[in-house]
């Protein structure tokens, strides 16, 4: 007798059968898209709008944050200043001032490892005679050679003075930019000029500026005159400093260091004064946060687009249930579930989501690589929004698509193909 053949096994069956269910629903999905191309275009323009949107946001919100950061970054993430804040003591007085001192600044660079340079600065507000015999007010700032480094000094023209011009005190002078285009007529005339400080005639140079512009919120302000400190040094009868900048070697290295600075000075000055040490970290920190919070806020207005164009893709499917209720009665009366139906309608509403996901986070994508191309700009892309975006677009497909397909998947089969 004969073996029986054995029956096929069950999930062999199962795979190909839900394969080409899933493929027959994508087939009827695409035929509805190509029978109403304009009603699938105009559903699928307010994801692309939403998409385009929430990639150009992410855009801008890492544009604006880098650039801040580079703005910093300039003006010297590895930077700490220190001076004198007063006395904790009430009643004392400004002749008992415990100011800073060029012995305060050698002794953390010899206490507090990582400490690359160092400059004092010391202040004086004179009056200057120019060339012209005309007398001026000027903000003048004696410091070290190594202050063009620590503060992100740009020489616009001439040079700085260096060591050797301090230590043979040597009466040179940079003037700022501004100073330079109204006295001299541009910057590159400054050099070889003299002025008058103090009695005592100073060889200007070259002119200067910040590294970033801080519009007058730093020491140096438009009318500024820098020269040697160890010249400024006997222009004034005291061995005070207004402040001392500290560069570090690594700019992780600052918030710790900037308490090991306090603490040298503390120790070396009356248990009652009050020093300040300050540095840029938590600016820093605070320029991220701010820029994550305008992120947020961006996208939430994105968010708002992509919302509108998941209504319109309900209200589009709602319309083409109605107008397909025949058809759903025809399908189901040849065999189709409901899940089948309800699954087709929501495969339609995610297609379009997708298309226009698809295409606005591409047109997104390609607004910084164009910039790159054509321009010098350097835009950062970010492909975390591009795939936020998509699955957004995605989420939204079914989240909005669901009602519709419901509400097909309930039509009942007999009314469905009395139905005109």
């Amino acid at each position: 007798m004969p073996q029986s053949a054995k029956p096929p096994s069950t999930s062999w069956v199962a795979r190909p059968k839900s394969t080409l269910i899933f493929r027959e629903i994508l087939s009827i999905a695409v035929d509805s898209f190509r029978a109403d191309k304009v009603r699938a275009t105009m559903t699928a323009l307010g994801m692309v709008i939403g998409t385009f949107s929430l990639v150009l946001v992410v855009t801008i919100a890492l544009t604006g944050k880098q650039y801040v950061l580079n703005e910093i970054q300039n003006i010297g993430a590895n930077l700490i200043w220190a001076e004198y804040a007063g006395s904790a003591n009430a009643g004392a007085s400004a002749g008992t001032a415990d100011y800073l001192t060029v012995n305060d600044m050698l002794a953390v660079e010899q206490q507090v490892p990582g400490v690359q340079e160092a400059s004092p600065v010391l202040n004086l507000h004179e009056p200057i005679l120019v060339g012209n015999g005309k007398q001026r007010d000027m903000l003048i700032l004696g410091v070290d050679p190594e202050y063009i480094s620590v503060r992100r000094i740009v020489v616009s023209s001439g040079r700085f003075f260096d060591r050797q011009d301090s230590q043979s005190h040597h009466k040179v002078a940079l003037v700022t930019e501004d100073f330079a285009a109204r006295q001299y007529g541009g910057i590159e005339f400054a050099a070889g000029h003299e002025i008058d400080i103090q009695g005592l005639p100073f060889v200007v140079i070259g002119a200067f500026r910040e590294g970033v512009e801080t519009f007058g919120q730093s020491e140096i302000q438009d009318d500024t005159v820098l020269i040697p400190y160890s010249v400024a040094r006997y222009l004034t009868d005291t061995n005070a400093v207004n402040q001392i900048y500290f560069s570090m070697s690594d700019a992780g290295s600052v918030p710790r260091a900037s308490q090991r600075i306090l603490a040298v000075l503390k120790a070396r000055h009356r248990a009652e004064s009050v020093y300040n040490v300050g540095d840029l970290t938590q600016v820093l920190g605070l320029v991220a946060k701010t820029a994550n919070a305008f992120t947020i806020i961006l996208l939430l207005f994105a968010t708002i687009t992509l919302v509108a164009g998941g209504v319109g893709i309900m209200n589009i499917m709602l319309a083409t249930v109605s107008a397909r209720i025949r058809e759903i009665g025809i399908r189901k009366a040849v065999g189709a579930t409901r899940r089948e139906i309800q699954m087709q309608f929501l495969s339609e509403a995610v297609m379009i989501s997708l298309i226009g996901g698809t295409i606005g986070t591409l047109a997104g994508l390609a607004l910084p690589f164009s910039l790159r191309i054509f321009t010098q700009y350097r835009l950062p892309v970010s492909a975390l929004s591009a795939l936020i975006a998509m699955l957004v677009s995605c989420l939204i497909g079914i989240t909005f698509g669901t009602l519709p397909a419901k509400n097909a998947a309930r039509l009942d089969p007999v009314e469905s193909l009395r139905y005109e």
